[in-house]
């Protein structure tokens, strides 16, 4: 692998750590934020809200462009607008400045995220190169959540602006980087592929819809939810009439075809669920019922960024020794384990007594992750690998938003009373829920396994070699 190609992995991992780092130190910051500008509930909630919604409603979107306008110019473009909008955040003085620079930059991030993973795809021949080229990556998107946790606590004990500023920075530099290091390429050639507008427009209002219902379910009226989630499903299916139709489809249906893409999809939705629902719930335990301070619980769940460390070490060994569909069965199992230990969660626990859930999620996380994402975009066309990014991104911010809403839901239908005990009868009762997705995630991995055995068997002696040499040159 050249050094060419290792500074463009370099500054593709600078993104995707900096979309990390971007949601977790806001995270982190919100106290700050509501303090210092007077916001309610409802309009603190929608600063992440935006977020959410501008970047899982346009992330198909995002990946299509990628595929027809160029990955590289998508990629610096709208970098340059999480850069500006981001800073706008960081000089608001309303809420709906704030709300609307979040919203902007999850937009930017839903174009830039797509466009970045199929660089890497389109970069790397597929096989050991791209495995390994994949698993860095995923490390550093997990090593920007986890120290964004910390970084963000610090941030914002000093000013919560900085939880802004400091995006535009890395913002700055990347871009910098990126404009020197990313080859330029040809136009893609888009004779008879223009942009599908009509599938364009009712697959994000969709999708837009979609989230919105599930982020809303906890806290809006049932009727009003149940609403926004049957128009979702109308535009759904407004959409796969339009594709069937469509002589240059936004999504060629045929995609969904392929059984390893809709499994990994499938499997990364639940698993994000799981993953953040159970953060969520183990974050308010912390700092609601035990008192932990924003710093404290920081370096607490920083222990599960050890996928950080483990994703391009550990991991890459594992697919090559066992192929990827036992990876990540191996993974959603320790998931799965995981959240099982936490459940016997009682009122005066050490973080002994956690640590050893914390670190198998973090090992779970580094198991899973990278190889979710290497079956999700192989065997695609080069010509769909932004579609296929796309999708997988979709799936993991939508479930993102299932696992915090119904996590949310749990502590709410479980929770009777104000006293500590109450509380803790809620978080124990929320904790079923990320155990249930990751059981379920297990069940999808399975027919992947049953499938695949005998290639995964076979793949590794071949790779190895090749793999060998990958770690020998980094």
């Amino acid at each position: 692998m050249s050094g060419r190609a290792w500074g463009v992995l370099f500054v593709l991992c600078g993104a995707i750590f900096l979309e990390g780092v971007d949601v977790a130190m806001l995270n982190v910051a919100l106290p700050s934020i509501r303090a210092d500008l007077g916001l309610s509930t409802g309009t603190l909630q929608w600063v992440m809200s935006a977020y959410v919604l501008g970047y899982g409603g346009f992330m198909l979107l995002g990946g299509r462009a990628a595929d027809l306008f160029g990955r590289r110019q998508m990629f610096l473009f709208w970098l340059t607008v999480f850069l500006l909008f981001s800073g706008l955040g960081g000089l608001a003085t309303e809420g709906w400045t704030l709300i609307l620079a979040r919203f902007v930059t999850g937009v930017a991030a839903a174009f830039m995220t797509p466009a970045g993973l199929s660089i890497i795809t389109t970069s790397f021949e597929e096989g050991p190169q791209r495995n390994k080229a994949l698993l860095v990556y995923s490390g550093t998107a997990a090593g920007g959540f986890s120290i964004g946790l910390v970084v963000g606590g610090l941030l914002a004990s000093a000013d919560w602006r900085w939880v802004f500023f400091a995006p535009v920075i890395l913002s700055f530099a990347i871009l910098l980087t990126g404009a020197a290091l990313i080859p330029k390429s040809p136009r893609p050639d888009r004779g008879g592929q223009s942009m599908d507008v009509a599938g364009a427009v009712s697959v994000t209002g969709a999708i837009l819809l979609l989230v919105l219902s599930v982020e809303r379910a906890t806290h809006a009226p049932a009727a009003q939810t149940a609403l926004t989630a049957a128009a979702s499903l109308l535009l759904f299916l407004a959409f796969v009439l339009i594709e069937r139709k469509a002589s240059a489809p936004l999504v060629r249906l045929g995609i969904f075809r392929n059984g390893s893409l809709v499994r990994a999809n499938l499997a990364g939705l639940l698993f994000a669920a799981g993953f953040f629902g159970y953060q969520f719930i183990v974050v308010l335990y912390l700092q609601e019922l035990r008192g932990w301070s924003t710093i404290q619980t920081s370096f607490a769940m920083i222990v599960i960024g050890i996928d950080a460390i483990l994703s391009p070490t550990l991991t890459p060994k594992l697919v090559n020794k066992f192929g990827n569909a036992r990876v990540i069965f191996g993974g959603l199992l320790l998931a799965v384990l995981s959240y099982a230990l936490m459940l016997p969660l009682g009122l005066d626990w050490t973080y002994l007594m956690m640590f050893p859930s914390l670190i198998v999620l973090g090992l779970s996380f580094s198991l899973a992750y990278g190889p979710l994402t290497i079956v999700a975009t192989e065997g695609i066309d080069e010509e769909e690998q932004g579609v296929a990014g796309g999708l997988l991104y979709t799936c993991f911010q939508f479930g993102a938003g299932l696992g915090l809403s119904s996590a949310t839901a749990a502590i709410d239908a479980a929770t009777d009373g104000t006293g500590s005990q109450a509380m803790l009868d809620g978080y124990r009762a929320a904790l079923v829920v990320p155990l249930v997705a990751a059981a379920i995630a297990v069940l999808v991995s399975v027919f992947g396994l049953r499938n695949r055995s005998g290639a995964a068997a076979a793949e590794p002696a071949a790779a190895g070699p090749v793999l060998e040499s990958a770690e020998t040159s980094r």
